[in-house]
Order: C-alpha cells, then sequence, then structure tokens
C-alpha cells in the first residue's frame, strides 16, 4: 500500500472560548520535523494505516468530521493528510511556558471551558470562513467501549454558518491502544478510513437534522470498513498506507 502526506489537527469545537492562534517562524519546521518523526513511530508502533476515498481539498474551509477512540486522535489526523489541520486544547495548557509556545506554534488553538459555548462556535466559524481545516469530533467525547457513539449537532450548525464542506473519517484501533482508562498508550494496529467529502452545496441544502442524519450513516460505513479491513478483510479498491 502506498503512504500518503498528512495534514494538521484542529477542534473539538463546542464546549468553549477559543483564540485564534497566529503562525510562529518557526512553527512550519518544528511542524513538519514532529510529522516526520511521529509518522514514522505511528507506522511502526501503533500499526497506522489510511484509506481515503479521494484528496482532501487544497485550502478553503473544510470541516473534518471523526469519530473519537483516544488522545492519540488529533494527532492521528494530522498524520494522515496533506492538509495542517488546527486543533483546540484547553487553554490552562498555554501557562506551562516553553509549552506553551510549542502548542502555539504547531495550530492549538486555546479554549477556556468555562466561558461561553457561543463564543467558542463563533471563534471556530470564523477560522474555517478564513479557510482554516479544523477537526470536530461529532460524538462530543472519547468512547469508553470502543464503538462509534451517536453524533452530536454541533458540528452541522458550524459547517452551515461557515459555508464549509464536511470530510467525514473514522478512526478503529486507537481506542485499544489507548483506551480512557488507561495511563500511557500501547502498541497495537489503528485504521483510518476517509469518505468522499460532502460539498458545501449539500452542506447549505440539508437542514440541521437531515446533515447529522447523512454524516451518522457515513461514519458508521466507513466504521464498519475500517474494522474490515483491520482485521484482515480487504475491500475492493483499497488504497492508502
Amino acid at each position: 500500500m502506498t503512504h500518503q502526506p498528512a495534514d494538521k489537527p484542529a477542534a473539538q469545537a463546542t464546549t468553549a472560548t477559543v483564540t485564534t492562534s497566529h503562525p510562529i517562524w518557526w512553527g512550519r519546521w518544528l511542524y513538519n520535523l514532529l510529522w516526520v518523526l511521529c509518522r514514522t513511530l505511528a507506522i511502526s508502533v501503533l500499526g497506522f494505516r489510511l484509506r481515503r476515498a479521494g484528496r482532501l481539498p487544497r485550502d478553503g474551509g473544510l470541516l473534518v468530521l471523526s469519530s473519537h477512540q483516544s488522545h492519540l486522535d488529533p494527532l492521528l489526523l494530522g498524520l494522515a493528510t496533506d492538509r495542517r489541520l488546527s486543533s483546540l486544547a484547553r487553554s490552562s495548557l498555554f501557562q506551562f511556558g516553553p509549552f506553551g509556545r510549542v502548542i502555539t506554534a504547531l495550530d492549538a488553538v486555546p479554549i477556556d471551558r468555562t466561558a461561553s459555548t457561543v463564543k467558542a462556535m463563533k471563534t471556530v466559524i470564523s477560522r474555517l470562513r478564513g479557510g482554516a481545516a479544523v477537526i470536530v469530533f461529532g460524538e462530543g467525547t472519547r468512547t469508553t467501549t470502543g464503538e462509534l457513539g451517536s453524533l452530536k449537532s454541533g458540528f452541522a450548525l458550524l459547517a452551515k454558518r461557515a459555508g464549509v464542506p464536511i470530510a467525514p473519517v473514522a478512526i478503529v484501533g486507537a481506542f485499544e491502544c489507548w483506551p480512557r482508562f488507561r495511563l500511557l498508550p500501547r502498541p497495537g494496529r489503528i485504521r483510518l478510513e476517509f469518505g468522499e467529502v460532502i460539498p458545501a452545496a449539500e452542506v447549505a441544502m440539508l437542514d440541521e437534522r437531515q446533515l447529522v442524519e447523512r454524516c451518522e450513516r457515513e461514519l458508521q460505513e466507513l466504521d464498519r470498513r475500517a474494522r474490515r479491513t483491520r482485521a484482515g478483510q480487504p475491500l475492493a479498491g483499497e488504497h492508502g498506507n
């Protein structure tokens, strides 16, 4: 299978206030270095593999709608795409000097979990309208069982208000590597399955309920495919890493 380049993490954005991050001159260099190192480790230790139904848009706002299995998910999504993604982090993390500067350089965005959800959503919408690719975990929290949960409607509002396409992706195997009740990750086999991008025109045409149902069906199918290939049952036309 062929390895494909990567993107960058972004936003579980329905819980708090966000502040827009600004590029730092050494951020791109650091990002590229960490990407190569982390990609190598992910493939060799975590059995990282992916399949894409098509390429993601190279520019313009994009909402990456992902299932959520572990703390590894933002990193895995960043290693799977050739666009730099934006991810959200608790504002308290930015208070730790050098660490705060590093995650800012890597496009992390601080969120204040005690502030208004409306402010957080407005910030994410602004980033999407400004052309950023943002990760949103539609279930709202990490799975406790390893199974895909129901989607919350917040992502639909973000995509419709921003007028951007949605890229659905299912992650399978990250729960086994790092479940929420485990202190540290362990080796395993992780599979990412990307679906066809849902165009902005279709996002605009559907109401929020219809869009949630459409994306839920898509993620369920992607999750099923990821589990099959992870179990050694390749699908026709499979490609990726």
